[in-house]
């Protein structure tokens, strides 16, 4: 990103504000006569054509005000945006909905519907699985040229098999090496960190390995990543879709009808939230940063839950781009940090 002066910040964050709680594209004289910006329209005029060519504001209309693209949302979030405190009686509601039940999942089901209820938008919260637990040991055993089975053996001797389908043909020796390779690298974590671990760190060093060190990655990808179990299905919960048709931006039918498709189905946004689990807080992606075209539309605010010191999952939300940020991110936060408090006295 470009970075800005002090007048062309001023003026974009009290634009992206302005936006954000009207919905309105922002004129020149409308934000000449907003509190705390003694600057002219005519300069304003100016001010904002440099923003439009650095691209983070644009024109929707002829002759209209402008509203902020992806960057100037991306730029407001990162640098801008000044969280509100969580207001004490919200935080009181979370806790008390939390202590209500002492089962782990239901815990966790009420959590996100809380969050939901409180950001009226779309709650969603990874659950943890019997795939969290810690991995020993992954073998890979030739089916056919075009299949391999992965044996997958966890630290409670428990066995999981899965099918990956191949590019090419690997010999005995090639799956051999890869398996060690492999091992060398996972024995001992957590799925969630294993797909932490593909996610952010191989993938940069990839064109430093070489070709079965390579194809071990890809391996890893394909059993990690690029899954379509179907057990992923109740590895999810949506809470609030509905919600969803109250935001001017996505309340058209052909949108809200490929968003609940995308509920439905779920494994994109698992994948989607599976990129927060290295985070230390809260992770946003606004638009096109979801790498989902179903998305585009719409921004994720998410935080990483703890059982045992571990990250065992992801919750957050999921509405427009033009959300409040500066209440939505400290209240998924909060929710985060009193959920992991919360499952520390479950059973």
């Amino acid at each position: 990103m470009d970075s800005l002066n002090s007048r062309q910040e001023l003026l974009l964050k009290a634009l992206v504000e302005s936006f954000i709680s009207d919905g309105q594209p922002v004129g020149s004289t409308k934000l000449s006569r907003t509190q705390n910006i003694a600057i002219s329209s005519a300069t304003i005029r100016g001010v904002f054509g440099d923003l439009e060519d650095l691209g983070y504001i644009y024109s929707p209309h002829k002759s209209a005000g402008r509203v902020p693209t992806e960057l100037g949302y991306r730029m407001f979030v990162d640098k801008m945006v000044k969280v509100q405190p969580v207001d004490i009686n919200l935080i009181k509601k979370l806790k008390i909905n939390l202590t209500k039940d002492h089962e782990r999942k239901s815990i966790i089901k009420k959590t996100n519907e809380v969050l939901s209820s409180i950001t009226e938008l779309t709650g969603i919260i990874s659950l943890p699985t019997q795939k969290n637990a810690e991995l020993k040991q992954i073998d890979f055993l030739k089916l056919s040229d075009d299949k391999i089975l992965a044996i997958l053996i966890n630290k409670n001797n428990d066995v999981e098999n899965k099918i990956i389908n191949l590019d090419r043909v690997y010999s005995p020796s090639e799956l051999q090496e890869a398996s060690n390779y492999l091992n060398a690298i996972i024995s001992g974590q957590s799925v969630l960190h294993i797909r932490k671990i593909l996610l952010n760190e191989l993938e940069e060093m990839r064109k430093d390995m070489n070709s079965i060190m390579s194809s071990a990655i890809t391996f890893g990808k394909k059993l990690f990543l690029d899954t379509d179990d179907s057990n992923n299905e109740s590895d999810l919960l949506v809470s609030g879709q509905t919600r969803l048709m109250n935001c001017k931006e996505l309340s058209d039918i052909d949108t809200l009808k490929t968003l609940f498709e995308a509920f439905s189905e779920k494994n994109n946004i698992l994948h989607l939230l599976d990129k927060s689990i290295s985070s230390d807080g809260v992770k946003i992606f606004i638009g096109a940063e979801s790498g989902y075209n179903v998305l585009d539309d719409c921004s994720i605010v998410s935080a990483p839950y703890r059982f045992d010191n571990d990250v065992v999952g992801v919750l957050g939300v999921i509405g427009p781009k033009r959300m409040a940020y500066d209440r939505v991110i400290p209240i998924v936060d909060i929710t985060a940090k009193l959920l992991s408090e919360a499952l520390k006295s479950s059973d």
